[in-house]
């Protein structure tokens, strides 16, 4: 794959994360509320909603970070790629079908990233491969 094409990609991505995890942060309880809410007729007990409504904001402020810095890169699209295949599969439960494209364009691009991470550039990854290289 292009370098160029690749960081497009990866800035996309990481800044879609970056986002979703950045505007949900401030208002953490009022977030995990709605969660809740979407979830009390689904199957899934609220003892797993919870903590998972708490945890996802800053996964994905985290991921998308990470992504955006290029730093640990493979690492974070495979953690960001599980927080979206546990998305699609809540989303499932609560027949919310509408976001699912959204969702599995998120899941491609982190495979996308993950399968050309050769491609990778301008990144901190590639600053700390090229300095232990030389060293």
């Amino acid at each position: 794959m292009n370098k160029s094409a690749y960081l497009i990609l990866r800035l996309a991505i990481g800044l879609s994360m970056f986002g979703h995890g950045l505007v949900r942060l401030p208002k953490l309880t009022v977030f995990s509320d709605g969660m809740l809410k979407e979830f009390e007729h689904s199957m899934l007990p609220q003892a797993l909603v919870l903590p998972f409504s708490y945890v996802l904001p800053i996964a994905e402020f985290l991921v998308g970070l990470f992504i955006i810095l290029g730093l640990f890169t493979k690492q974070s699209s495979v953690v960001g790629a599980i927080v979206m295949l546990c998305l699609i599969f809540g989303t499932c439960l609560i027949e919310n079908f509408g976001a699912l494209p959204s969702q599995l364009i998120h899941a491609a691009f982190f495979a996308i990233l993950i399968q050309f991470i050769d491609s990778n550039s301008l990144a901190i990854d590639k600053l700390i491969k090229n300095r232990s290289t030389s060293a």
